[in-house]
């Protein structure tokens, strides 16, 4: 198994899909379906961004999934403290490699990068509906500090 960083947004596109997909189908009402290539030319913007870094997870030379982070800087203000975070956009193992310690190890590797960055907290977000990744993130000591809820108003 290999994790590097990647600039390549176009196989990050196709590997997108699965998330996507699963976004879509839980969310229809916030999330389009799968375009491979209005995701690729999202990406590509995306991917020239300083912050955000791309991890591809590769066995036997075969793509497998991805995480896609950013380095984030809250300033100090008058009502909270500065700090500095590495946030979790999303993490993609296909279907077929699930439950096989992949996203467990592109977790490792982006709490590596916290540590080399000097970094001490990982965040993240999930929709309350996918409850896949609520335990898998629960599994890898992630705690619950804020909630973010709405309210449909009627037209």
């Amino acid at each position: 198994m290999k994790i590097s960083q990647t600039k390549d947004f176009q196989l990050i596109a196709k590997l997108n899909e699965h998330v996507h997909d699963l976004h879509f189908r839980i969310y229809p009402e916030h999330f389009k379906e799968y375009d491979y290539e209005a995701v690729k030319a999202g990406f590509q913007s995306l991917i020239q961004n300083e912050r955000f870094i791309f991890l591809l997870l590769e066995e036997d030379e075969a793509a497998l999934g991805y995480a896609w982070i950013e380095l984030r800087e809250y300033p100090d203000t008058p009502f909270k403290k500065g700090y500095d975070s590495v946030y979790l956009h999303q993490i993609s193992i296909g279907d077929a490699k699930r439950n096989k310690g992949y996203g467990c190890s592109l977790m490792k590797k982006v709490e590596e990068i916290a540590s080399e960055k000097g970094v001490d907290v990982l965040e993240l977000d999930y929709w309350s509906a996918n409850l896949a990744a609520k335990e898998f993130y629960q599994k890898q000591g992630f705690k619950r500090y804020r909630e973010f809820v709405y309210k449909k108003l009627q037209r």
